[in-house]
């Protein structure tokens, strides 16, 4: 790799550190938790960890420990495993994580996976590793909701998911052309990466505080094959840019980032929303799909491409067929104006406006982290043990706030920001 590559890398593992965790002295980091996309942090990312841990140390973390993942042995998994094992799971792992959150330490994800890698192995197989998955993960996601620590997922370039996003190039110069994406959404490229990210971050939070001032009862989201109405419960919060631990440290939980999201009321969405980019998804790709809504539950699916495989999903539990986020991006974001699909939905849902079915976040709704799930629920929280992002903006949707007397209210127009901050 160039010298170019290496001075980027360098301020990549920075802005991960100064910006994405706000890594404060004093603390452990845990590096490599696992996910649906990987048993832990690709042996490739080598490299970066170690800068990471560099970084790290120099700012006065106590810790700094690594959960090391291979794709490969994931796929030898599914290749060769009794088929009745795949209820067994490294619960140790999640463990792991869940003690540094409880700890309020500092967790990190580097997200990376080849979208081919299960294409030919058994879906029911695909299906029953994410039930168990999602069964033991909860208390790690119950900790995320309630912001118990600083945690970031960020992505890395691997061979295999360079080779999907980037097949017409010469498979050299592949994961090279992923990397430099990747350094150019995340800002890295600047002269000053962490004061574009401050300004970012800035802007980000305006409009959040616009949004949140506005106190809008429902959304009115219109697109060629969209009609949906979301409503909102009361309290809700808008979050954009910068989260807030229990313990006051402010971080920001997704490189990239260019949304803004709140809660939906769990019974209050009605209409029809249709997928404006593919969904990659526990190894599964699904396609143009559209969804209909009544009293908050998806009544009715279908799709291109998947739609079995996403029926069997949404059978995950009560709250998989509800939605638990709307989020606002605009059309004109720099992962939009890339025009790529990177079938990683960290970074794609950043390309569009999205929902998300499945469980919403305790943390926007105003008191929402010391709600138990019993109330949480009773205000309109959706509880599910899933939480699956997926795109539906493009530069032809419109949405409008409507206030409590019926008023509608541009927020934005042909996908971009309708108000000024």
């Amino acid at each position: 790799m160039s010298s170019e590559f290496e001075q980027n890398l360098k301020k990549y593992a920075k802005v991960i550190v100064k910006v994405g965790l706000n890594l404060q002295p004093g603390q452990r980091l845990l590096i490599g938790g696992l996910t649906l996309s990987n048993d832990g942090t690709p042996l490739e990312f080598a490299p970066l960890v170690r800068l990471i841990a560099k970084e790290a140390y120099q700012i006065g973390a106590r810790l700094v420990d690594v959960m090391w993942g291979d794709d490969q042995l994931r796929l030898i998994r599914f290749q060769h495993a009794p088929k009745d094992s795949f209820e067994v799971f490294p619960k140790w792992r999640i463990d792991a994580e869940v003690k540094i959150g409880e700890a309020g330490d500092a967790d990190l994800v580097i997200v990376s996976s080849d979208p081919e890698l299960l294409r030919e192995q058994d879906p029911q197989l695909i299906t029953k590793f994410q039930q168990t998955f999602f069964k033991h993960v909860k208390p790690l996601s119950d900790l995320i909701s309630k912001n118990a620590m600083n945690w970031l997922a960020a992505s890395g370039a691997t061979d295999g998911w360079a080779n999907k996003v980037f097949p017409t190039f010469p498979k050299k110069s592949r994961k090279a052309k992923l990397w430099d994406s990747i350094f150019e959404i995340c800002r890295v490229k600047e002269k000053d990466p962490i004061s574009a990210w401050r300004d970012h971050i800035d802007q980000l939070g305006k409009r959040k505080d616009y949004l949140n001032s506005k106190k809008y009862n429902e959304l009115k989201l219109i697109a060629p094959g969209t009609d949906l109405t979301i409503g909102l419960p009361k309290g809700h919060k808008w979050v954009g840019g910068i989260t807030t631990t229990q313990n006051g440290i402010n971080f920001t939980p997704n490189m990239p980032t260019e949304e803004i999201f709140t809660i939906p009321h769990k019974d209050k969405t009605e209409g029809i929303v249709s997928s404006t980019k593919p969904l990659y998804y526990g190894g599964v790709i699904i396609e143009d799909f559209r969804l209909k809504f009544s009293e908050g539950r998806i009544i009715e699916v279908k799709a291109k491409k998947g739609a079995d495989f996403l029926l069997k999903t949404l059978e995950t539990d009560n709250g998989a067929r509800y939605l638990g986020e709307i989020a606002l991006v605009p059309h004109s974001s720099p992962i939009s104006q890339s025009d790529l699909l990177f079938y990683n939905t960290l970074i794609d849902e950043n390309a569009a406006i999205h929902v998300a079915f499945g469980r919403a976040r305790k943390f926007n709704l105003e008191n929402g982290e010391e709600m138990s799930d019993d109330d949480f629920a009773g205000v309109g929280g959706n509880l599910s043990l899933i939480h699956i992002d997926f795109m539906i903006g493009s530069g032809e949707m419109d949405v409008d706030g409507i206030t409590e007397d019926g008023t509608f209210e541009p927020i934005m127009r042909n996908g971009e920001w309708a108000f000024k901050v």
